[in-house]
């Protein structure tokens, strides 16, 4: 396998990982193109903050697939905390009305999610897989 590396003043890494985070109760929200589109827009964003570049993002009606790639000093941990929060509240205050009838309370994302890196497969697999989870319904 061939990786192409990134660069610091002393070091070399090729560190991407998988990240998958499912809407709280597996609801199917996802399921308006504005609200997808905020919510990769947000992503972005919030991942340009901590120096976090996204490979690739795909979402499905209940949950969202991102593949990203960070440096050996990234506090993954709170990346994901924050982008969960920020997104969290966005989405809520935004599409109110769309998301009501499915989420209650101040929840928009699982507790839990999933994070692998990807060394085990290239990120070509990977990213296939991840585009095959859009929903072309939406």
């Amino acid at each position: 396998m061939a990786y192409k590396f990134d660069k610091n003043a002393h070091s070399v890494f090729a560190l991407q990982y998988h990240f998958v985070q499912c809407i709280k109760y597996r609801r199917k929200v996802l399921d308006f193109p504005e609200i997808i589109n905020e919510l990769k827009s947000r992503t972005h964003n919030i991942a340009e903050s901590y120096g976090i570049g996204i490979l690739c993002i795909e979402t499905n009606l209940d949950h969202i697939h991102i593949l990203f790639k960070a440096k050996p000093q990234t506090e993954i941990i709170k990346f994901i905390n924050n982008w969960k929060s920020a997104t969290s509240k966005a989405l809520r205050n935004k599409f109110r009305e769309q998301i009501k009838d499915k989420l209650w309370k101040d929840v928009f994302w699982s507790g839990s999610y999933c994070l692998i890196t990807t060394g085990q497969t290239t990120l070509e697999q990977v990213k296939k897989y991840i585009e095959s989870q859009k929903d072309d319904s939406v």
